[in-house]
């Protein structure tokens, strides 16, 4: 992204999954909000389950 860009990226989490799920899905999830920040994106995070790494406060901007 270019400096004159302002991006904001919406990202869906997997919401409930089974167990022996959590890891792999809330992996891919967090490494994608960082990898976006890095970018210079603004991550909004939609997730409804709170028992992942994903839904930090600090993982995503809002």
């Amino acid at each position: 992204m270019t400096d004159s860009e302002d991006r904001t990226i919406l990202l869906i989490g997997s919401g409930p999954i089974k167990i022996g799920q959590a890891a792999e899905f809330d992996y891919s999830g967090a490494q994608a909000c960082r990898a976006l920040q890095e970018e210079g994106a603004r991550v909004v995070l939609v997730n409804s389950n709170p028992a992942t790494i994903m839904t930090d406060p600090e993982m995503a901007d809002a």
